[in-house]
């Protein structure tokens, strides 16, 4: 795991950094100062209390009780979300669209996926990431491929007017910095999706972002869209962390609009495979995904966490010959941004990690236990 130097962002706790920890009295929100990691449970029972109020960043700066330095509490940190609905967006970028193209044609089948790639190079016969969605542009080419029956649900929100929004997780479900993150044993095609996570209030405001790791299980969702619940949403697949950072004087809208996302995997066989993703070549602007998840038509009144796409899409052979990257049991995942610090998970079966107890119902009862909901 990283050192706590390295879980911080690069200007280390000059942001206000809001967090979860489990303490014996049950999970509390924390903010992660100079002088130490402080429990500001009673001025904000839930982060989405927090997220939700008038002024976060001020309700953050509570006095609290200081519980120790990072040092002490980096074993016992959770995701640092809670009640949010979890939300990803899919096929943001120009390259991951492709990618979900070749797992469609492939039918989930790895061996197959590079001459898929070459065919659907030929095919597609545009640079699809100079094509706004939605635009005349967009629609040309849909009309093209269609008559060369081409088309696909992945194209449809890759280059349409509606972008793709599911539901990665329930509340409470997300793991964060630390814990063993999960793909199903019955995959053998699969990897990790490094995702800036934007943070969002009921109103629909983005107040804030940390990372995320929308795992994918390429091969279940290969062979039909309609699986995407099996290929995302498993035992621990969802890692956020670690650590919310709010928008204030340090860290802006248009910061994250900049944000610059790397990845390293090292796996037990000395396996390593490094990528970045950068969140200025998106698609659709954060704002406009928001937009896509919720307003008029659609509310989340605990707020929502919302990863918004990968442009890693990883292609190099695991091993001499192989057919592409797949995760091993094992694997140490990195995942760090400049302004959000870094998230780091070990690779599990899903059904190895211990299965989700502590939901919603279990949280309620600890705070009214503890005296901390009105």
């Amino acid at each position: 795991m990283a050192s706590t130097s390295d879980i911080l962002p690069e200007d280390g706790t000059a942001g206000t950094l809001v967090g979860r920890v489990w303490r014996k009295a049950g999970p509390s929100v924390v903010a992660v100062r100079s002088d130490g990691v402080f429990d500001i449970t009673t001025s904000a029972p839930t982060v989405a209390d927090l997220c939700n109020a008038d002024d976060p960043v001020s309700l953050a700066c509570s006095k609290g009780e200081r519980i120790g330095a990072l040092e002490d509490v980096v074993e016992d940190l959770l995701a640092p979300i809670d009640l949010q609905a979890i939300k990803a967006a899919g096929v943001t970028f120009a390259v991951s669209l492709l990618e979900r193209l070749i797992e469609e044609h492939a039918k989930g089948d790895s061996s197959r996926a590079e001459q898929v790639r070459m065919e659907l190079n030929a095919i597609i016969g545009a640079d699809v990431s100079a094509i706004k969605p939605g635009s005349a542009e967009a629609e040309a080419l849909k009309r093209t491929l269609t008559a060369r029956g081409a088309w696909s649900p992945y194209l449809e929100v890759g280059i349409g007017p509606y972008a793709e929004i599911f539901t990665k997780a329930p509340p409470m479900a997300a793991v964060g910095y630390g814990a063993e993150i999960g793909i199903r044993p019955d995959s053998d095609w699969n990897n990790p999706e490094p995702e800036v996570t934007l943070i969002v209030n009921a109103k629909g405001t983005i107040v804030g972002a940390t990372l995320g790791n929308d795992v994918n299980l390429r091969d279940i969702e290969g062979r039909s869209a309609l699986l995407l619940g099996q290929a995302k949403d498993n035992n621990a697949s969802c890692a956020i962390g670690p650590f919310i950072r709010l928008f204030d004087a340090t860290f802006s809208l248009d910061d994250m609009r900049k944000a610059k996302v790397e990845l390293e995997v090292t796996g037990p066989d000395q396996f390593r495979l490094r990528g970045q993703s950068d969140l200025s070549k998106i698609s659709r602007d954060p704002t406009e995904l928001v937009a896509h998840a919720m307003g008029r038509t659609h509310q989340y009144p605990d707020g929502m966490a919302l990863m918004t796409g990968t442009l890693f899409a990883p292609t190099e052979p695991r091993t001499p010959g192989g057919t592409g990257f797949t995760h091993m049991v094992g694997d140490l995942v990195s995942i760090r941004s400049p302004k959000l610090g870094t998230l780091t998970n070990r690779v599990n079966h899903c059904d190895k990690i211990p299965p989700w107890t502590f939901g919603v119902l279990a949280l309620m009862r600890n705070l009214a236990k503890r005296g901390l909901l009105q």
